[in-house]
């Protein structure tokens, strides 16, 4: 799957935050990923390889 920067994305499962949200955003690429969930605010670093298999689809490109 394709995804960059600043993309918009959805995860197979959703953030126990209390807004539930399953969409994030990428806001650094490399070795690991780290996004930002967009009901709370939330970072999380992912390695490359379990951020590609819990990714669902892109929302929006960045």
């Amino acid at each position: 799957m394709d995804y960059g920067l600043n993309d918009i994305v959805e995860l197979k499962k959703e953030h126990p935050c209390t807004a539930r949200s399953r969409n994030w955003q990428i806001i650094r690429m490399g070795a690991d990923i780290k996004i930002k969930c967009l009901g709370c605010g939330t970072v999380v670093m992912l390695s490359r390889y379990d951020f590609e298999r819990r990714l669902k689809k892109v929302i929006k490109k960045g």
